[in-house]
């Protein structure tokens, strides 16, 4: 199927308006009427100064628009942003195609394979609109000759909030209890207090440090596994990662996905921990072996998980998470606030601007 594009034209400061647009478009023969595959929008919305001789910009980030703050940056140093959000797939067609013409992409946690890459011939710079790059092929990436960055230190807080939430979410029931009462019921259940709690850690950069703050404010015992221990920092007990799984009532993963070392959270692992322990996952979905996982939930091996990130995402019809009552998925929301967009809208599109213009960019991650 031909990919469908919607085009608005932006001279200066000011737009066409729209009788002059829909001539343009007749002119040219392009077709504003959006394509679904699967029930995902797959129209693009591209906006240009000079359609023909602009540097092109792909942005999948979905809460990433024209006219915001990352399309101005953009235009100020004459690129020309392309719209394509990514909402969950694309056809084959589509994914090799999606390079097509551009010199730089923000983007979100889509993938990019190593097909994709192959057929990315004007492709200069990859700039993650966030931290985690698991879904991008680097060595691909690299052997074309393709930067790849990243923009850490501009969501840790809000990652930090949430999975301080979820953790009191699942010592109190939260979500069971707006459920029962939505249905008519009036629960009274006892949770847990988390001041005297033992939170363990794994991993401690950024995201995993605020969420130690935190913890030690809500008088929680906060234990942290990591290759790279502060010792200055007396408020939490740097540990081995065996002791965080065996003595946390919460262990919550805030590390990356370290390739050619097998899943983190093993079935093994998971009998580690105790009868009454909740992980918390709002790092990576590669993280977690979720079939060990939901075994472990129904059998009582732990007592719960509440989960940001999984291993395929939306979750699948057909996981065996579904069914499970002592799990709580959200949907990859950790760094989705409004202050963590528009800091790593604006990281992305600077490292993207900084690759352009032969300048080595603040976090490259394939070298």
């Amino acid at each position: 199927m031909r990919r469908t594009w919607q085009r608005v034209v932006v001279v200066g400061k000011w737009q066409k308006d729209q009788n002059q647009e829909q001539a343009h478009q007749a002119r040219h023969g392009v077709n504003c009427k959006h394509t679904a595959t699967d029930g995902i929008a797959s129209a693009h919305t591209e906006r240009e100064t000079h359609p023909t001789m602009a540097t092109r910009i792909l942005i999948t980030t979905d809460y990433l628009h024209p006219g915001d703050a990352v399309d101005e940056l953009l235009r100020e140093h004459d690129l020309a942003p392309v719209y394509s959000p990514f909402r969950g797939s694309r056809t084959l067609e589509e994914r090799l195609s999606l390079f097509d013409g551009i010199s730089g992409a923000i983007l979100a946690s889509e993938p990019v394979t190593t097909d994709m890459l192959a057929s990315a011939t004007s492709l200069q710079v990859i700039a993650r609109s966030g931290v985690g790059y698991d879904s991008i092929d680097i060595p691909a990436a690299t052997a074309h000759g393709i930067t790849v960055c990243n923009a850490p230190g501009t969501n840790h807080h809000s990652v930090a909030e949430l999975t301080i939430g979820l953790i009191i979410m699942t010592a109190r029931h939260l979500a069971d209890v707006s459920t029962a009462v939505r249905q008519g019921r009036w629960p009274r259940e006892a949770g847990h207090e988390l001041r005297g709690s033992t939170l363990g850690i794994i991993g401690f950069g950024p995201s995993g440090r605020a969420t130690a703050s935190l913890g030690v404010a809500l008088g929680m015992n906060v234990l942290v596994s990591t290759a790279y221990p502060d010792r200055e920092n007396t408020a939490v007990r740097f540990v081995d990662f065996d002791t965080v799984l065996r003595d946390a009532d919460y262990v919550s993963l805030h590390t990356r996905v370290h390739h050619g070392t097998g899943t983190l959270i093993s079935a093994p692992r998971l009998q580690m921990m105790k009868p009454t322990a909740v992980l918390i996952n709002t790092a990576r979905g590669s993280l977690v072996d979720e079939q060990a996982l939901a075994q472990a939930l129904l059998d009582g091996t732990i007592a719960g998980a509440a989960l940001d990130v999984l291993e395929s995402e939306p979750l699948p019809s057909d996981s065996p998470l579904q069914e499970l009552d002592n799990v709580l998925i959200t949907s990859h929301l950790a760094g989705q606030t409004v202050q963590a967009r528009a800091r790593a809208g604006l990281a992305a599109a600077q490292a993207v601007i900084d690759v352009l213009e032969n300048r080595e960019p603040a976090h490259p991650v394939d070298h």
